[in-house]
């Protein structure tokens, strides 16, 4: 089998990479969350768990001894070594899953099939290829697996420059929404005045579409800028051309 023919049949796409996008969009979408359900083992946070907690603090009371428990970062923290102790409980597991799974993925298509089916629409709405559906949907989630997952699409090639900077543009807008807005939201959108009437006039889906929104609004005005950049640069060099015109030499034997 030839070289040619050897790279047609490794990018080809089969039932098997579908399979294998679905699968890793509902890993990273978090559709299968959920503690109480067997499918939460195809979670993305229920895989990454939590640190155990430890005793904080200890005080004497009249009814006996009382502890307070903590994470390990402990209570007070500040500087760089809390920074590092965070780090270690929470940021570095959830790159190093990512990455993990996401090799896994790749291994059995998902990428190639995420490219030839969502390209159009993502290159149409943030423009970016569909090989980023899978940092897409990550970044959602979680912060630092998406920033892991988008590094990892830079490395091997699949995101140029300007596609880089599309994509920067519509994660940094509203950060993993999904796991901080839903989850730090809760109570304040269950905050309600002493007659009943809810304090706070925003459902929880509205919100989230608002997020959602100004996320894309993110990645477009990034791709408006680039554009005008490169439109001043192809007119610098239009214009150089026209001051500077090429001499064409003959050399004679």
């Amino acid at each position: 089998m030839s070289d040619k023919e050897l790279k047609q049949n490794e990018e080809k796409v089969t039932v098997g990479c579908y399979v294998s996008l679905i699968l890793a969009i509902v890993f990273f979408s978090g559709v299968a969350a959920g503690g109480s359900y067997a499918w939460s083992v195809l979670d993305f946070s229920t895989l990454m768990g939590s640190a155990g907690k430890m005793v904080g603090s200890v005080v004497e009371t009249p009814e006996g001894l009382k502890t307070t428990l903590t994470t390990m970062r402990g209570i007070g923290g500040s500087g760089a070594i809390d920074g590092f102790m965070m780090a270690i409980s929470l940021i570095v597991p959830g790159v190093m899953l990512a990455m993990g799974m996401i090799a896994v993925f790749e291994h059995y298509g998902a990428l190639r099939a995420a490219k030839q089916l969502l390209t159009p629409v993502l290159q149409f709405l943030i423009g970016v290829p569909g090989t980023a559906t899978l940092a897409l949907i990550a970044c959602l989630q979680s912060t630092d697996g998406g920033a892991a997952l988008t590094r990892q699409l830079k490395d091997s090639g699949a995101l140029n420059y300007r596609e880089i900077n599309n994509f920067s543009a519509f994660q940094m807008v509203a950060c993993a929404p999904i796991t901080n807005f839903v989850t730090f939201s809760a109570a304040i959108l269950a905050m309600t005045a002493a007659d009943g009437t809810k304090l706070v006039p925003l459902t929880m889906g509205m919100g989230l579409a608002v997020l959602l929104a100004a996320k894309f609004i993110g990645a477009n005005i990034m791709r408006l800028i680039q554009w005008r950049l490169a439109s001043r640069e192809n007119s610098a060099s239009v214009g150089a051309l026209i001051e500077k015109p090429a001499v064409l030499t003959i050399e004679r034997n």
